[in-house]
């Protein structure tokens, strides 16, 4: 008797650490909000260097979810992206494709929710493209401090 009561604990303690181990180590959708966060900063910054590397771990971070979780046409297009940031140190290069990710990020994010905090949809005129930001305050990835505040709010995504 005191066996087996052994024995499922042993089970019970195991199952229960492993379950708790899968949850810990599997991304979630935020993480991959604030990998695009952290590439958008870079280039906000104008350091291509830290672009290239945040959007490598935007990629490790994508493949890592669940298609259950973001659905393969969103990860193929979004992989793409940030693939092409990571593979060159050319700031122009990066913001070019920034626009396309962020267009891409957008439609994601009206599809699955990303965080628990409102994401901006913000536009810059001057460029004509957008992005996503967690504060309505201007940091503009595209001209960096050569125009940090040019862009306006044109949706919020509760």
């Amino acid at each position: 008797m005191k066996k087996s009561i052994l024995m499922v604990a042993i089970f019970a303690t195991a199952y229960v650490q492993q379950t708790f181990a899968q949850n810990i180590s599997t991304p979630k959708p935020s993480e991959l909000l604030t990998s695009y966060y952290n590439i958008k900063d870079a280039l906000v910054s104008g350091d291509a260097n830290s672009a290239a590397t945040n959007a490598e771990q935007f990629v490790k971070t994508i493949n890592s979810i669940s298609s259950e979780i973001i659905h393969e046409s969103y990860k193929e297009v979004l992989l793409k992206d940030a693939g092409e940031i990571s593979d060159t140190k050319d700031l122009k290069k990066q913001r070019a494709t920034f626009s396309t990710f962020s267009a891409n990020m957008f439609a994601l994010a009206k599809e699955v929710k990303l965080n628990a905090e409102p994401l901006y949809y913000v536009y810059c005129p001057m460029k004509k493209a957008t992005w996503l930001s967690g504060s309505k305050t201007i940091k503009n990835p595209y001209y960096g401090n050569t125009m940090l505040t040019c862009g306006k709010v044109t949706e919020t995504i509760q």
